[in-house]
C-alpha cells in the first residue's frame, strides 16, 4: 500500500534520470571555513623555572550543572527512480527503499538522511562513589517541514487511498510521541554498568546501529530505514516505552539486558531481550535474543475500511489497521578492523512470526495514541520466518572522509495456508522471496560538527516479498548536509 506521484511512467527515458541525478549532485557543494585562537598563559614562581602545565582543552559541549543539550540537524537532496511524493511527517521524509507503492520518479527536500534529526537533553549527577544518577529525553523532528515526526500520521493521511495515489506512509517506532527517541533515568556506574527506567532504544537497535557499516542511515540502508531487523521483526518495538534497560562493558566484555512491563495480566504487550558480547584484538562481536508479545505493525486503512468507521465510533484521523503476533529472533553481528584501516562489518538475524497468544481486539490502542480499529490476530497459521543478513565496509580514506560501501538482504521462507502452500511466485505475500540491497556512500568532514555526504542506494524485491508491488526496483540518490552539536 503505497503512493504515486504525477510522474508515474515505467519507462522514464535515461536522459530523464540522469537529469534527475545530476540535480542531486549539483546540489552538494559545500565550503566552511573554522578559525580557531588560543592563548596560554605561563605563570613562573621566582625560585623555579618550569613552565606551568598547559590548561585542559575548553568544554565546547551545552553543559550546564550536569545538564548536556544536543542536537543532530540532517538534511538533503533526493532523487528516486520508482518513490512516492515526501511526506512532511515520516521521519525518513520519502521512501527510499522500493515498496508497494513506489510508482513514479521524484525529486525531493529529505530530512535525517544519514542521522535522525533531534535535539535532546542528558544529564549526570555524582552520587556514591562511581555511582551517578542520569537522565535522557530526546525530541525527534523533520527539518524540512518543522514538524515533530510522526510516522503513524502519515498512515492515517493515506486512509482509503489506492497505492497508485498514495504519498510516503510506513510505519514506526516514532509516532508523535514528545520524547520520541528517548525517555529515561536511572543509575551508571563505570564499574557495574547503568540501569534506567522508561523509554529505550533496545540492545537490539543499539547492536544494529553499532555494527551496520552505514550507521543505520535512513536514505543508505535497508535495515536502518526498515524496523524489522532492529525491531526484532517489527519496527515500533525498535524503541519500548515502560522497559528496564541494562547494559555494561566489562573490560572485555558487552552485556545488555531489557524488560518491558505492560500493564496487563500475563504476557500481554511485554518484551524481553538479552545480549552477550566480546571484543579484542581489533574485533568485536555480539550475540542478541529478543522475545515480543503484540507486536504491532500498522498499515493505512482501505476505503471499504474507512467507511465502516463511523458506525463504530472511530475517526479516520486517528485510526489504522494492524497485523499483530508474537516475535522471536536471534541475533549474531560483529566487526573487525584491518590493520591498514578498514572496517569490517556483518551481521545475520533469523526471526519468526506467530499468532500472538493474547490477541488484540478491535479499538486496542498503539504508540502515539493511535486506535486499531481493524486488527488482523491469526496471520500466521504458519509460523514465518524471516532471515536478515549484510556485510559492508567503512574506510577512512582521509582524516576527513569516509567511504562506505555495503550488501544487506532479506528471505522470506513460505508461511502461506491453503492452495499457496509452499508457493515462490507473487500470487501471495506468504510465498517465499527475497529482497537485496547494495550502497555506497562518501561522507566528508567540513569541520569538527558539520559534514557533507552523498551516496547512492538500490534495493530490488522477488516473488512474495514483492506481492502486490507497483515495481519491483528503485534507484535513490541522495547528497545532503549534517550538523551535530
Amino acid at each position: 500500500m503505497k503512493h504515486a506521484n504525477a510522474s508515474c511512467n515505467k519507462n522514464e527515458s535515461p536522459g530523464r534520470r540522469a537529469r534527475g541525478l545530476t540535480r542531486v549532485g549539483g546540489a552538494w557543494g559545500l565550503m566552511v571555513s573554522l578559525a580557531a585562537a588560543a592563548a596560554l598563559a605561563q605563570a613562573q614562581a621566582p625560585s623555579a623555572s618550569a613552565a606551568a602545565p598547559a590548561p585542559k582543552p575548553a568544554d565546547t559541549s551545552f553543559t550546564w550543572n550536569g545538564i548536556t543539550l544536543y542536537g543532530i540537524v540532517d538534511i538533503g537532496l533526493q532523487y528516486q527512480t520508482h518513490g512516492v511524493p515526501a511526506s512532511d511527517y515520516f521521519p525518513a521524509g520519502t521512501e527510499a527503499i522500493v515498496l508497494a507503492n513506489s510508482n513514479g520518479s521524484v525529486t525531493a527536500a529529505t530530512p535525517s538522511n544519514l542521522s535522525q534529526s533531534r535535539i535532546g537533553l542528558s544529564g549526570k549527577e555524582a552520587l556514591v562513589g562511581d555511582w551517578s544518577g542520569v537522565f535522557r529525553l530526546e525530541t525527534f523532528f523533520n527539518p524540512q517541514s518543522g514538524n515533530i515526526s510522526d510516522a503513524l500520521k502519515s498512515q492515517v493521511l493515506n486512509n482509503g487511498r489506492p497505492a497508485a495515489t498514495q504519498t510516503t506512509n510506513v510505519d514506526s517506532s516514532i509516532a508523535g510521541q514528545y520524547f520520541a527517541g528517548a525517555a529515561y533515568a536511572g543509575f551508571s556506574s563505570p564499574t557495574y554498568g547503568t540501569i534506567t527506567f522508561g523509554r529505550h532504544v533496545t540492545p537490539l537497535a543499539d547492536g544494529v546501529g553499532k555494527y551496520d557499516p552505514l550507521g543505520a542511515a535512513n536514505a543508505f540502508s535497508l535495515i536502518g530505514f526498515s524496523g524489522t531487523t532492529a525491531g526484532g521483526g517489527v519496527t515500533e518495538d525498535r524503541r519500548l516505552d515502560q522497559s528496564l534497560k541494562y547494559s555494561a562493558k566489562l573490560g572485555a566484555v558487552h552485556l545488555g539486558a531489557l524488560y518491558q512491563f505492560s500493564g496487563s495480566s500475563g504476557t500481554t504487550n511485554t518484551a524481553h531481550q538479552l545480549q552477550f558480547g566480546l571484543e579484542g584484538g581489533g574485533g568485536s562481536i555480539d550475540l542478541y535474543y529478543s522475545k515480543k508479545y503484540d507486536a504491532v505493525a500498522t498499515a493505512p486503512l482501505t476505503a471499504a475500511q474507512v467507511a465502516t468507521l463511523p458506525a463504530l465510533g472511530y475517526s479516520p484521523s486517528n485510526s489504522l489497521r494492524a497485523t499483530i503476533s508474537d516475535n522471536t529472533s536471534y541475533s549474531v553481528m560483529g566487526s573487525f578492523g584491518l590493520s591498514g584501516g578498514p572496517i569490517l562489518f556483518a551481521g545475520y538475524e533469523h526471526i519468526k512470526f506467530a499468532n500472538p497468544n493474547s490477541p488484540l481486539p478491535r479499538g486496542s490502542l498503539t504508540i502515539g495514541g493511535y486506535v486499531l480499529a481493524v486488527t488482523t490476530n491469526t496471520a500466521y497459521d504458519n509460523e514465518k520466518i524471516l532471515q536478515v543478513y549484510w556485510a559492508g565496509v567503512k574506510y577512512a580514506a582521509t582524516a576527513d572522509l569516509d567511504l562506505m560501501a555495503a550488501y544487506y538482504g532479506y528471505h522470506q521462507d513460505s508461511f502461506a495456508t491453503g492452495a499457496n502452500t509452499g508457493c515462490s511466485g507473487t500470487q501471495s505475500s506468504g510465498c517465499s522471496g527475497r529482497e537485496s540491497s547494495f550502497s555506497l556512500v562518501a561522507d566528508y568532514k567540513f569541520a569538527k560538527r558539520f559534514d557533507g555526504y552523498i551516496g547512492t542506494f538500490w534495493t530490488d524485491v522477488q516473488d512474495g516479498l514483492a506481492f502486490g508491488f507497483l515495481n519491483k526496483s528503485t534507484l535513490t540518490t541522495t547528497a545532503g548536509i549534517r550538523f551535530r552539536f
